[in-house]
């Protein structure tokens, strides 16, 4: 070790974020595994590393006792205290060594530990970026897919899984394709982070949403709740904090735009806005939408509503298989039934 080497500690300090101390600790100790491993096991041994010059200190610890029964870790009593007269049994005596091609293996241990350090702190780096992205959003590209999931190339050079079981029915995900994803897990699998992400998750909406509309991004618009049926339709319900902002209006955007470009993003996936109102009775009404509701009666014991709407809108109150009041429902946390006017 020499002064160039301690500079390139602390470039390493200043680039990678690894503090310089806690390279030399580490090197440190590996000195002394590689010590015992090329001059003997048992031998008990301190290395030193000097914080300034990079000078490596070999020290080789024997204990006094009466007799030696180990010379590679004792001293006898007489002998240490030829060394010096205050030592007695139990004290420990250390002799500097300079043991035959060590300089080489030392070099070959720094290596490898500011090697293995660097991949570390990258790990560890990379790990804390994406657990704060966690349930955020990211662009991607995909890299391949199979039964299990897709890989996707994250930020230019990360890997993260799509599982088969967040993917949107019908999106192909042939390589090449760039999509944007919902980031629904950072964890460490195998000493490396891993990165899962999802295109289903109701999450996903919200924050396309909040990319495309000022609004959103700025407090003046908030997405309450969120209902998902993936790949083919959504509901939101959105509140303006200044009454002289249309939350659905700035959802919507200018000729439909802002919504257009979370669709599209979407793979087409059909997006109902309403109005969130803090009163259940309109709040349901709102989110049965587009088809007109003539009442809503709340059963506050059941937390369910007994809605009517017109007979000619029954079944676009219902939806396609149920999905409208199915999603309605889920909007607003209350179990809805809904019967014609004409039955009343």
């Amino acid at each position: 070790m020499n002064q160039e080497f301690m500079s390139a500690l602390s470039e390493i300090e200043a680039t990678k974020k690894i503090k310089k101390e806690v390279l030399l600790e580490t090197l440190e100790q590996a000195l002394i595994a590689a010590y015992k491993k090329n001059y003997g096991h048992y031998q008990n041994v301190v290395i030193t590393i000097d914080r300034q010059t990079g000078e490596i200190k070999v020290v080789q610890q024997k204990t006094v006792v009466e007799e030696v029964e180990d010379s590679r870790i004792e001293i006898g009593l007489t002998e240490a205290q030829q060394i010096d007269k205050r030592y007695e049994v139990g004290d420990v005596v250390d002799f500097e060594v300079i043991p035959k091609n060590f300089g080489r293996i030392a070099a070959q241990t720094a290596k490898q530990v500011v090697v293995q350090r660097i991949k570390e702190a990258e790990r560890d780096n990379l790990f804390d970026m994406y657990r704060d992205s966690e349930n955020g959003i990211v662009s991607g590209v995909v890299l391949r897919n199979d039964a299990k999931g897709a890989i996707v190339q994250i930020n230019n050079d990360t890997e993260a899984l799509l599982p088969a079981e967040e993917q949107l029915t019908g999106e192909g995900y042939a390589p090449g394709a760039r999509l944007k994803f919902y980031v629904t897990d950072v964890k460490m699998s195998a000493n490396n982070p891993q990165i899962i992400l999802s295109r289903t998750h109701p999450g996903l909406v919200k924050k396309l949403f909040e990319q495309e509309v000022p609004e959103i991004m700025s407090g003046v618009v908030e997405i309450k709740t969120i209902s998902r049926e993936p790949g083919s339709r959504s509901k939101i319900s959105v509140l303006s904090n200044d009454e002289n902002v249309d939350a659905v209006g700035s959802c919507v955007g200018p000729r439909g735009t802002r919504v257009q470009i979370v669709c599209d993003e979407l793979g087409g996936e059909k997006i109902d806005i309403v109005k969130y109102f803090e009163d259940p009775e309109k709040f349901i009404s709102e989110a049965l939408s587009p088809s007109e509701v003539l009442s809503v009666t709340i059963n506050e014991e059941a937390h369910s509503a007994h809605v009517v709407v017109p007979s000619h809108q029954l079944s676009l109150a219902i939806g396609k298989e149920g999905q409208n009041a199915r999603l309605a429902a889920r909007l607003t946390g209350w179990k809805i039934d809904i019967k014609p006017d004409n039955e009343q």
